[in-house]
């Protein structure tokens, strides 16, 4: 630039072309024409500048195109897969029926884009009819006068017209039912949270937590209990917070259950745990030999404790949840004088909900679960899953519902239906929250989702037989078969894989079965829109959600189906790998609240325990890698495939969503969402 003063700053309106500038150039001794020359420059340069702001945006896109082909060359280069993680974890599961699933997958994929090359050379010839026309033009009368070619494309017509397009339709109106009724579902959850915030409806104590400070004889003795396994990430976080609970001393216990395989970890959990001893803490550490039952074993041993029949109530948090100091006062008064009540639950809040794109996501999801879901089961049924963590126990509730069960992999869900079962009630506190942390890798998210959809459907199978014979009402029966399990557990898996991963595509290469636009846009859009609203600082972000929501479906179809008929994959244990994020706020206001003997009071040999702890992160660090997923992979291609098809017979918002589904199903497959490792 010529002059690089001239400024944006300078022009304050589109008068100042003339009237600023002649005030100007009278001022200056009547030098108009100049005065308007020099405006008519400025406002060129102010173009050019922002022609060279839009260049930088240009160059930002490139470089970030150009870092995403690299990132994916990368992930091609290395070569791991989720097959890899399948073959190490579960050896005893059979390759061939682990890998069926993906191989159907592959079948569809190839299939579609043997007929999308079909379609377009018949596009190109002149075939591509509409679809009034095509079964004229199925049915020719003669094959003799025409092309090998022509008459294949002229029996496919006519075969997916007559044995292909009646099936397809018959299974797309099917999920299309299904997709309304769980979205009136859903709708009618959201009604019960709107009525009850419009009429300020919540559970009342009938003892006020103020009064607890009156006397020491109304505390009851609670037990606490944070069971954990490897997760060195945040055992000084959660120690730290229970250990800081506002609760006499002689009336509470906390028991560390340490399930970790890794010596050094061991140390350091039990070096933590020796250290709040000296300092007056009522705390135990246990460490099993033979880690059997995973969680539910954990649990069940330290309730086989002597000194257990002491207390009356029980919480637990898992490793990386850290409660405030009044939690026990804001949850424990619900019991008084209410002999049926069993549990206490409150919500969970995410100390790194804006970590990344998948954490944000992941808000989404379970700020409505808490908001919407546990608040109108608790306020209009006394019901619904226990969440593992975070929650009071009547310690006389478990025992009655049976304790704790390594039956499955949801054992805080299988407490929780034998308890509803024996008349116990269940109350959750929405305005109490208890922080946590959301996996930041998608490995760590699609490992846990796999268990909590694929336990579900364990426990279906298990606890179907003691529904029935129980002796609670018709209506509650009816919700826990025909709400809780089988529309939110199964029948939401497989509409959303079915419907928008299968039947959508294939209806682009048999358009004789049609998709409405209502299921494949509005419809999906008014659910999301519902299912934002607990969390409205996310609506930006209310298209990523739809889209990975979609996505996302592949892996819980898979834990669905795993779980319903009980392979291998479906008893897979994984602990959520924790990053320890949640400890950096946190323990900030622990520290001013500890007393300084305490930090000084440490287990002997404890630098040497750091360093190596310290090694040991950078040896993980090593390990730590970014993956391929087929079956991610696999669907991007099939739908995309999809959508180039769709542009031939003009579809108009199928293709859209086939464009955006396949790449965000890409993006998954090649691991570009959540935490990126170098």
């Amino acid at each position: 630039m010529e002059n690089p003063n001239w400024s944006i700053a300078d022009i304050t309106s589109p008068d100042d072309e003339y009237g600023a500038g002649e005030e100007f150039a009278a001022g200056r001794g009547g030098m108009g024409k100049g005065a308007r020359g020099k405006n008519a420059k400025q406002i060129t340069w102010v173009l050019l500048l922002k022609a060279h702001r839009a260049a930088g945006c240009l160059t930002s896109l490139a470089s970030a195109a150009f870092g995403l082909a690299s990132a994916v060359r990368r992930r091609v280069a290395s070569g791991r897969t989720d097959s890899d993680d399948a073959a190490s974890s579960l050896p005893e599961e059979s390759p061939v029926l682990r890998s069926r699933f993906y191989s159907c997958i592959k079948v569809f994929l190839w299939l579609s884009v043997a007929l999308l090359v079909f379609e377009v050379a018949a596009y190109l010839k002149g075939w591509h009819l509409s679809a009034a026309q095509m079964p004229q033009f199925a049915l020719p009368s003669s094959f003799g006068v025409r092309g090998l070619l022509e008459s294949l494309y002229t029996g496919w017509v006519s075969f997916r017209v007559e044995y292909l397009a009646p099936p397809l339709q018959f299974l797309s109106n099917a999920c299309v039912v299904l997709f309304l009724i769980q979205s009136a579902d859903r709708l009618i959850l959201c009604l019960g949270c709107f009525w009850i915030r419009f009429k300020g409806i919540k559970p009342m104590p009938k003892l006020p937590s103020k009064d607890l400070e009156v006397g020491g004889e109304d505390y009851p003795m609670v037990l606490v209990q944070i069971p954990m396994c490897n997760e060195k990430e945040v055992y000084q976080q959660s120690i730290a917070a229970v250990c800081n609970l506002d609760w006499p001393r002689s009336n509470i216990m906390v028991q560390v259950l340490d399930d970790s395989d890794d010596p050094l970890t061991q140390a350091l959990i039990k070096a933590e745990v020796e250290k709040w001893q000296q300092n007056g803490a009522q705390i135990v550490y246990r460490h099993r030999v033979i880690r059997e039952g995973y969680k539910a074993g954990n649990l069940k041993s330290a309730m086989h404790c002597s000194y257990v029949k002491d207390y009356e109530f029980v919480t637990i948090f898992d490793a990386d949840f850290q409660p405030t100091p009044d939690f026990l006062k804001r949850t424990v008064p619900y019991f008084k004088d209410n002999e049926d009540i069993g549990l206490v639950q409150a919500r969970w809040s995410f100390v790194n909900k804006d970590e990344n794109l998948l954490t944000r996501l992941q808000n989404i999801n379970l700020c409505f679960h808490f908001e919407v879901e546990q608040q109108v089961n608790g306020m209009f049924i006394n019901f619904f899953g226990f969440n593992g963590t975070a929650g009071v126990w009547r310690i006389k509730a478990l025992e009655d519902a049976g304790g704790w069960l390594e039956r499955t992999t949801v054992e805080d869900m299988d407490i929780a239906v034998r308890a509803h079962l024996k008349g116990w009630k269940f109350i959750y506190l929405n305005d109490v929250e208890c922080q946590c942390e959301l996996p930041e890798s998608y490995e760590a998210y699609r490992k846990q989702q796999h268990r909590w959809h694929s336990g579900p459907m364990q426990l279906f199978r298990l606890c179907l037989p003691d529904i029935i014979r129980s002796k609670i009402g018709f209506w509650k029966k009816s919700n826990l078969i025909f709400l809780f399990f089988l529309l939110r557990k199964l029948i939401l898996p497989f509409y959303s894989f079915t419907l928008f991963c299968i039947i959508l595509p294939l209806t682009m290469f048999v358009p004789e079965a049609e998709l409405p636009s209502m299921v494949v846009c509005y419809v999906p859009a008014t659910m999301s829109f519902l299912n934002i609203l607990p969390a409205p600082r996310s609506f930006p972000f209310i298209v990523p959600y739809l889209l990975f929501e979609n996505t996302m479906s592949v892996t819980k179809f898979n834990a669905m189906i795993s779980g319903l008929f009980q392979l291998g994959s479906a008893y897979e244990w994984v602990v959520t790998k924790k990053s320890g994020r949640s400890s950096e706020g946190d323990l900030v206001s622990m520290a001013k609240k500890e007393p300084q003997q305490q930090r000084g009071s440490s287990a002997p040999n404890l630098d040497a325990i750091a360093k190596n702890e310290l090694l040991l992160q950078r040896k993980d660090l090593k390990k730590k890698h970014n993956r391929i997923y087929r079956k991610e992979l696999a669907l991007a291609f099939l739908l995309l495939t999809a959508a180039a098809r769709s542009l031939l017979s003009a579809q108009g918002i199928h293709f859209y969503f086939l464009l955006f589904q396949g790449i965000s199903f890409l993006l998954v497959g090649l691991d570009l969402i959540g935490e990126q490792i170098d």
